[in-house]
């Protein structure tokens, strides 16, 4: 016979769902709101950077840093007995914030300074933003804490509600590029987000009401013994689940710029990386986890030997390579560290300190990748530090070696020596070691990854192992000749020497910005001025302009560039013109003026003055209607500035024009297609646009097949340009929406790139 449920049963059941999917709204929704507010206002902010990725860097550097922050105030407003007092305090501070939104740069944060920038914009973040985000910030802590009070079933465990809350934030940083990006503009991307706000406040003003409403001492009733007796973790213990957060959180900036800094500096490549390292916490902390932890740990080498093997080999030529290998290397290791977090957490009555640690683990990732690395190494040097200490990330245990484990470490140990010794030597093995050092250097990450694999071999080793390929990976770099590395605010640049002292290569990442020659074919020096070479040769798309435009005015020009590069077109001007240069990094213009680098600027502008600042900041300021000829050089296949590609940016340069002046923009770029947004943003300013792109077939001699677009108001005013054979009089496409300042489509300047095939 079956009984009927008694009358009190029926209504614990229904309060139990409505406080599951109460709690779980409310922590979705927080989640949803917190990150997508990080694409969204460092894309408000770029355009006073320079489009930098190290605005993403300490973008993330704030964010870990409140999420501390909140997640302390978390777990201090839950040491108070009364539940009334963190509930009140709680709706008070999201409803103070809410009088802040919508969001916006706080006023007399206009100009960044000249230097210390990445203090500037913890300022203006924390002004602008800070608010809001701190209180978001508390929420997943504070409502798990709040949830385990109210007595529900599952309270005993509430970290399920950790991966609802990583499933939100995973959702909105997806639903970023693909859909708000390319849909909305950022005015309306903000009153969304104020409006997501809003309702936050009542889901959490529910769940208020909810725990207020429940017994007491609801949340005894389900807690099982062992959890109340439970001891607190143990400080060792905490140390560990710090480290365990902070490599994969540092691993995470060094990633991202390194993906960043040769495709652009936008929210597109920002949340790839970042949406992985949430779904990783989505996985780990689900009960039946989808990938095994085990299988992690064993995938872990593997992985690690992987980005050892693609940082030596490359792969910057291939987007999905560059892409999806570092990125998958990156998600498995996360899974490691976070696996090993989600296997090591403590009973729920620890919960809040737990997320402290996380946070506070979180933070110190950060802090090192994104705001000491930069300031202490010449290169990306945090990449691969991260890398061999994610190798300690793995549980200890017995180790179970096999009878070949003899001889690897007295052959690994051979092997360096070998690889180090052709610095001071020039025997014949030591040669083909030299010339074969990324095979060399792969085969080293492949024995680590392989003595790893199911034998529970000692993480030491591992990372042993690792720090000694990255040693050698350092000491014999991929680009020969290495002179030196210049990093700062905006990058790293190397100064490359070619065979026999050629030619002289900057580079940014993996672009090279400008070359010189300095030795003839047949090894005697190169003498009087010197000829302007890669993008910039006399019959490359940049040259014809200048030409055509000089042959149209028979006067001296009068020429604003952006961008200074290696200084290659300080030696395109002639006797009697005035060229005007503008460059937002100071270390870019003190390696062109560097003799011993490039000699362009001591030959051809000795006395040039650049202009320091970004370009939308600066040349607004310059006199309407002088200048002859705009060139915008600043897009080469590194992290484009793309507030210097928007309507509003080509209307300055339209004011700044002297009638029947011409813009030319370098849109050359592996990555994206550049050329139909120019002809859309000149088009939208009334303004006529010719697009050239031919091969020049000379790479060898450093003259690079270029692509340009050369914009003006009438066709006489780009005089022979028009009636050429090579270039195109291009109408804006209707289906293309114009860039503006507001709204910007990283994906689709992708997706065209890869559906013409010009990758």
């Amino acid at each position: 016979m079956t009984s009927e449920p008694s009358v009190a049963t029926e209504p614990s059941a229904a309060r139990n769902r409505l406080i599951l999917v109460v709690y779980t709204a409310a922590i979705f929704v927080s989640a949803l709101l917190l990150f997508s507010v990080q694409p969204l206002f460092t894309k408000m902010v770029l355009p006073r950077l320079g489009g930098s990725p190290a605005v993403w860097s300490v973008a993330m550097v704030f964010f870990q840093s409140l999420l501390l922050g909140g997640y302390a105030y978390a777990h201090f407003l839950m040491q108070i007995r009364n539940r009334a007092i963190p509930v009140a305090v709680h709706l008070v501070l999201l409803a103070v914030a809410l009088l802040t939104l919508p969001l916006s740069i706080s006023s007399g944060w206009g100009d960044p300074p000249t230097s210390g920038y990445a203090i500037w914009l913890l300022g203006l973040f924390a002004v602008s933003i800070g608010l809001p985000f701190f209180a978001l910030a508390a929420n997943n802590p504070l409502l798990q804490a709040w949830f385990v009070r109210t007595g529900h079933p599952n309270g005993p465990d509430p970290y399920f509600l950790y991966a609802s809350s990583n499933i939100g934030s995973f959702l909105a940083l997806l639903s970023y590029p693909v859909l708000l990006e390319p849909m909305f503009t950022l005015r309306t991307q903000n009153l969304i987000w104020s409006g997501g706000y809003g309702l936050l406040i009542v889901l959490i003003a529910s769940c208020g009401v909810l725990l207020l409403r429940s017994p007491a001492n609801a949340a005894a009733l389900n807690m099982p013994a062992d959890d109340a007796d439970a001891p607190a973790p143990s400080w060792i213990v905490r140390a560990r689940w710090i480290f365990l957060a902070a490599v994969p959180s540092g691993l995470l900036i060094a990633v991202t710029a390194h993906i960043s800094t040769d495709v652009a500096a936008a929210p597109l490549l920002w949340v790839l990386p970042l949406s992985l390292y949430l779904l990783t916490w989505v996985l780990v902390f689900q009960s039946r986890p989808l990938l095994p932890h085990k299988w992690m740990l064993l995938a872990q080498p593997l992985a690690i030997a992987g980005v050892v093997i693609l940082l030596a080999v490359g792969g910057e030529q291939n987007l999905l390579l560059t892409l999806g290998g570092h990125q998958l290397c990156f998600f498995v290791i996360a899974m490691a560290c976070h696996g090993e977090l989600a296997r090591t957490r403590p009973a729920a009555r620890y919960l809040t300190g737990f997320y402290v640690a996380l946070s506070f683990g979180g933070m110190v990732g950060g802090l090192f990748a994104g705001l000491i690395a930069p300031f202490v190494f010449s290169w990306i040097a945090e990449y691969p530090i991260l890398l061999a200490l994610a190798a300690l990330c793995r549980p200890s245990g017995k180790e179970r070696l096999p009878r070949w484990s003899g001889w690897y470490w007295p052959f690994l140990a051979a092997l360096a020596i070998a690889l180090i010794a052709p610095s001071y030597s020039t025997g014949k093995l030591f040669h083909w070691l030299d010339d074969n050092r990324v095979w060399v250097i792969g085969a080293v990450g492949v024995l680590s990854a392989l003595l790893a694999l199911g034998l529970n071999v000692s993480r030491w080793k591992i990372f042993a192992t690792v720090a000694v390929a990255l040693v050698l990976l350092r000491a014999y770099p991929s680009d020969d000749g290495r002179v030196e590395t210049v990093r700062s605010f905006f990058g790293v640049h190397k100064i490359v020497v070619t065979p026999n002292g050629q030619y002289h290569v900057l580079m940014h990442g993996t672009t090279i910005h400008g070359a010189e020659k300095f030795k003839n074919d047949d090894g005697t020096p190169v003498t009087g001025r010197p000829e302007a070479i890669t993008y910039y040769h006399k019959d490359g798309g940049i040259g014809q302009a200048i030409t055509a435009i000089r042959e149209r005015k028979g006067t001296p020009l009068r020429v604003a560039v952006i961008g200074l590069g290696s200084g290659t077109l300080t030696c395109a001007s002639q006797p009697g013109e005035d060229w005007k240069f503008f460059e937002i990094d100071q270390s870019m213009v003190d390696t062109a003026r560097d003799p011993k680098y490039f000699t362009y600027i001591q030959n051809c502008e000795p006395n040039l003055k650049p202009v320091i600042g970004d370009a939308r900041l600066t040349f607004a300021r310059e006199p309407n209607g002088i200048y002859d000829l705009i060139i915008v050089d600043a897009y080469s296949s590194d992290a484009i500035p793309i507030h210097l590609a928007t309507e509003e940016a080509m209307e300055i340069y339209k004011e700044k024009l002297a009638p029947q002046g011409a813009v030319v923009m370098h849109v050359s770029n592996r990555h994206l297609e550049l050329a139909s947004v120019i002809v859309g943003i000149a088009d939208a300013n009334d303004m006529k646009s010719w697009v050239y792109s031919e091969d020049s077939g000379r790479d060898n001699e450093y003259i690079f097949s270029t692509s340009v677009v050369v914009s003006a108001r009438e066709e006489a005013d780009v005089g022979k340009l028009a009636s050429s054979d090579v270039w195109a009089l291009t109408e804006a496409e209707d289906s293309q929406r114009v860039w503006t300042d507001d709204y910007s489509n990283v994906l689709g300047a992708v997706w065209r790139r890869l559906r013409d095939g010009e990758q």
